[in-house]
């Protein structure tokens, strides 16, 4: 991957965790390369289809001037949010930030804090069954396309299908989400659940009745098992109203431990849970 990078960028600011620090300010270094292709710009010449430097350094200094934050790690953080929502070229990122005259009673050069960052694919599906579905739906998708790390590119619409599980209750209008995000995938799992909450999600009951639900079914390519998150969704092929909306979006994409494609694997019957 092509790199656009940025060393040194002198910029005084007021952050740090001593009032004294928000108050007198101090100088303060970023670095940054940001990884995209250049290779449309190289030949046309044309610097619509690159990153400006000059642009992103304007950038980089509006941000660290307009706020005022205890950690570097929120400066990098919402700098790289701010970066990836501007430029959708930008692909990764690696943005340090430096701070030669920390308040530490020591003898060192420097202290920084170096972020690496990049755009993930994920595909997120949506339930509900419980108050105006449809409405909470469009609520919660428009809430997460709001987030600065994340973009809804593409969805489906709801479709109805029965209740999985078998707890009785109303039937749910399911579908899928597909995700560009920054958040790394415990973050972006939190993300979800407030979204839930905020659109009156509540955990009762075990596969019962939701206002809204929202799951991580893919990730990239990634394996991933937690206590609290395992990716890919460890149910979701005997999910007729998952596989079918996500085979919509992502018929190309290959299961990361069957191998298989989305497309391939939603072939299977899909008449015990959708309806028409």
């Amino acid at each position: 991957m092509d790199e656009i990078r940025i060393r040194e960028l002198k910029v005084f600011a007021y952050h740090g965790v001593y009032p004294r620090e928000n108050e007198q300010g101090q100088d303060f270094y970023i670095n940054a390369a940001l990884r995209c292709s250049t290779q449309r710009a190289g030949i046309s010449d044309d610097l619509e289809a690159s990153v400006s430097y000059e642009e992103v350094c304007e950038l980089l200094q509006r941000e660290m001037k307009a706020h005022t934050w205890k950690l570097l790690e929120a400066a990098a953080e919402h700098i790289s949010a701010v970066l990836f929502a501007k430029y959708a070229l930008l692909q990764e990122l690696v943005l340090e930030i430096r701070k030669p005259d920390a308040p530490i009673d020591a003898d060192f050069a420097s202290v920084s804090v170096c972020i690496r960052r990049k755009r993930h694919v994920a595909y997120v599906a949506y339930g509900a069954n419980e108050g105006d579905c449809e409405q909470q739906i469009e609520d919660g998708i428009a809430m997460l396309d709001r987030d600065p790390f994340c973009m809804v590119a593409r969805m489906t619409k709801p479709l109805k299908s029965t209740p999985y599980g078998g707890v009785e209750q109303s039937d749910f209008y399911n579908g899928v989400i597909e995700l560009q995000t920054v958040y790394e995938p415990v973050e972006l799992l939190h993300c979800l659940q407030g979204i839930e909450k905020a659109q009156g999600r509540e955990r009762k009951e075990h596969w019962g009745p939701r206002t809204l639900d929202l799951d991580i079914l893919l990730y990239d390519d990634l394996v991933y098992d937690s206590r609290e998150l395992t990716i890919p969704h460890p149910d979701m092929m005997n999910r007729d109203f998952v596989m079918l909306p996500l085979s919509q979006l992502a018929s190309h994409v290959r299961h990361p431990l069957t191998g298989k494609t989305i497309g391939e694997m939603a072939r299977l019957p899909m008449e015990r849970h959708v309806k028409a």
